[in-house]
């Protein structure tokens, strides 16, 4: 088993409208999944590999600003999205266009490794646009005042570092809950604008999301809020 790479970064937004005209339109990344139901929304903007992702929600309030890579004390797992661009003038190009649309951009900075440059989304979310200015080509790499021996063990995964799997799951018990987007699939595949994986099983465990109805109906798709998330 082996990560292949970042799926979706999730984020939440009061304003989806907004959202949309920052990442889709001023960042050029293709819009292209989305959800909702009852105003409570889930949309989906590609990078070059993988997805950033909001929520809205009427309870959904602005993010408080916090500068990149600033220490605080404050109890905040999330510090800033980066995102890579091909080439030195990609990442001065997209400057001006952030400057042009009225952003405030600090940057570039040099790092050693990239020139990045900072600037903040219409939701206060701390971004980063980074130009990869050398390659490494051995690792770990890594520059520490304070090495750790952990480090030295290298790069890859450790054996017999954590218990062994002694009671996989089987087969005929892979399967799985219904949850947001459950009754979406099908209205998806219905239109044409996806196609099952072919060891796709659609059998899935009892409902647990304490839905009553769910259904398509007049090309709606009906789940309440608690399945939804």
């Amino acid at each position: 088993m082996k990560i292949k790479q970042i799926n979706h970064l999730a984020f939440i937004t009061k304003d989806m409208e907004k959202t949309i005209r920052f990442y889709r339109d001023l960042l050029a990344m293709e819009l292209e999944v989305g959800m909702g139901i009852d105003g409570y929304r889930h949309y989906f903007f590609k990078t070059a590999d993988n997805y950033i992702a909001f929520f809205q929600y009427e309870e959904a309030r602005p993010m408080e600003i916090k500068p990149h890579g600033e220490p605080t004390d404050q109890p905040l797992g999330f510090d800033h999205v980066a995102f890579t661009v091909e080439s030195k003038q990609d990442l001065f190009h997209l400057k001006d266009k952030l400057e042009a649309a009225g952003l405030e951009v600090r940057g570039p900075i040099d790092h050693g490794l990239m020139w990045s440059i900072y600037f903040f989304d219409n939701n206060n979310i701390p971004l980063e646009a980074c130009w990869d200015c050398i390659e490494v080509t051995q690792f770990p790499a890594v520059w520490d005042d304070e090495p750790m021996d952990i480090v030295s063990e290298g790069s890859g995964p450790q054996l017999n570092v954590w218990p062994k799997v002694t009671q996989p799951t089987p087969p005929d018990k892979m399967i799985a809950e219904a949850g947001g987007g459950f009754t979406m699939r099908e209205y998806f595949l219905k239109q044409g604008w996806a196609i099952k994986k072919p060891d796709f099983d659609s059998k899935i465990i009892s409902d647990s999301c304490g839905k009553e109805e769910v259904h398509l109906k007049d090309n709606q798709i009906k789940e309440t809020n608690r399945c939804f998330r």
